[in-house]
């Protein structure tokens, strides 16, 4: 599985455990994580939050 399949498959997962509230969980995790200073899981959770928010709204899919 490549990383940015692995990001879908998380991001599919959060829609399904969370449902509405993905969204602002994601949101919380990047700011625990931005503030714990691990910009790599920052960007992991960015990549993620645009996957999730095409699932959400039914947009085109990043890359």
């Amino acid at each position: 599985m490549t990383p940015g399949e692995f990001r879908w498959a998380e991001a599919l997962a959060l829609e399904k455990l969370r449902g509405e509230a993905a969204p602002r969980f994601v949101a919380d995790r990047i700011g625990a994580l931005a503030l714990a200073g691990d910009t790599d899981g920052v960007e992991r959770l960015r990549q993620i939050a645009a996957r999730l928010e095409a699932l959400i709204y039914r947009t085109s899919a990043p890359a």
